[in-house]
């Protein structure tokens, strides 16, 4: 099967010639630029090469085509040019990570050093707006600021959530649509479309480090008390959001089209380690009305699997995101509760697509040995993929100072599940 067959039988439910694989093509499946960097160099062995971070917010890398044929890699992942701090992906410059690393970062990567050591990141790359994001001396990643105005209930105005969300551009439409081409029409990869603005209730979204001054309830611990508090006020933006995303939808199902065979819809956690971080009942009120709207455009305009984002104990919402017409669950946290890879294929393998879950990120894959993380991995492959129904990836991101060896004992364990 070429890599396109591969996914296209894995989200129909169809066995595959072997486990399809992801690594790279979503937000939730990357992998860190540092990380990323050394295990380039070990399989391409180009040792002056700086990976590009696509990501800037979790310092994610891009798995280029080069990798990507190397690692055999099935799933390439069709992203926006504009990041999470609201600058583009373009104008790349050198720049150096904490831990020494050489990287590429967009033009508008722009930051600056407080007291302490930390790195100050700023939205649209503008230095003389308040910063929206901190990278702690030393660290790997960035944090939202809270940038939280004084709230006055009589004045709280919806559309004040809603500034983020607008119809895309003829530019945006077209970019994706040449993207598409390429990763469809040239190599022949299976392809996820990142879909804009159809998070609802994104938690990493609504301190809105894009925007330089966010207005609206933009405190996490403020957003949740809102959940109970102000249902009224999170319907309304809800609403508007969802309308947007719809038109958005009906003009990305034109121009991309079938070049496209999954979209990344929503990537809201609902789930701890421990069980659910939201009531079943909270959740159909909030938020399944909006997610069965947008599922249905997107059935309704494209032939588009749809995946549904949840770290943590999700077990009992599973249920639920199928009837919300998702069609993929991802990342498969296995160590959380009642999260057991037999449970999770016996019980919803045959109605959702399950993504993810290939390896635990939390301890085996950073800290086991090569020989844990084979056994793992071959272990999850032989559960997941019986009956297809399968995309490999790790749980959630692959994280920085992750050993090399590791990653290479994974794709090893990968490659041996299919003799």
């Amino acid at each position: 099967m070429t890599p396109r067959e591969r996914l296209e039988a894995t989200l129909n439910h169809r066995q595959p010639d072997r486990v399809c694989v992801d690594m790279g093509a979503t937000m939730t499946s990357g992998i860190s630029a540092s990380t990323l960097s050394k295990l380039r160099r070990r399989v391409l062995g180009e040792t002056d090469y700086r990976v590009r971070v696509i990501e800037p917010y979790q310092m994610l890398g891009e798995v280029d085509e080069p990798l990507l044929e190397a690692l055999e890699i099935d799933v390439a992942g069709l992203f926006r040019p504009s990041t999470i701090f609201g600058f583009k992906n373009t104008d790349w410059k050198p720049f150096e990570l904490f831990d020494g690393t050489p990287v590429l970062v967009p033009g508008k990567f722009n930051v600056t050093t407080n007291d302490n050591g930390d790195l100050l990141i700023y939205p649209e790359g503008d230095t003389s707006a308040p910063p929206s994001g901190r990278m702690p001396k030393g660290g790997f990643y960035f944090d939202a600021i809270i940038r939280q105005q004084p709230i006055d209930e009589d004045k709280l105005d919806p559309a004040d959530n809603c500034e983020e969300f607008a119809l895309l551009s003829d530019e945006d439409i077209e970019g994706l649509a040449g993207r598409a081409d390429e990763l469809a029409g040239q190599s022949d990869y299976g392809v996820i479309i990142l879909l804009p603005g159809t998070g609802i209730g994104d938690i990493a979204l609504v301190p809105a480090p894009f925007l330089k001054h966010p207005k609206g309830i933009r405190d996490v611990e403020e957003w949740y008390v809102s959940t109970v508090t102000r249902k009224d006020y999170l319907h309304a933006v809800f609403s508007r959001q969802t309308e947007i995303a719809v038109a958005n939808i009906e003009r990305l199902g034109k121009a991309v089209g079938d070049r496209a065979q999954a979209a990344f819809v929503c990537g809201t956690d609902f789930g701890t380690q421990r069980g659910l971080f939201i009531s079943k009942e909270s959740y159909r009120e909030l938020y399944s009305p909006y997610y069965r709207r947008i599922n249905r455009a997107i059935h309704e305009y494209t032939n588009w699997k749809t995946l549904k984002h949840s770290c943590g104990s999700v077990y009992e919402l599973i249920g639920d995101f199928i009837e919300d017409g998702f069609d993929i669950l991802n990342p498969l946290q296995c160590s959380a509760a009642d999260m057991e890879p037999e449970t999770l294929k016996a019980e919803f393998g045959d109605r959702i697509v399950l993504w993810g879950g290939g390896v635990d990120t939390q301890r085996t894959l950073p800290f086991g040995t090569p020989d844990e993380v084979y056994n793992e991995v071959r272990r999850r492959i032989e559960i997941f993929n019986d009956g297809g129904g399968f995309v490999f990836n790790t749980v959630h991101n692959i994280q920085a100072n992750t050993p090399v060896e590791n990653i290479l004992a994974m794709f090893r364990a990968i490659q041996d599940s299919s003799k």
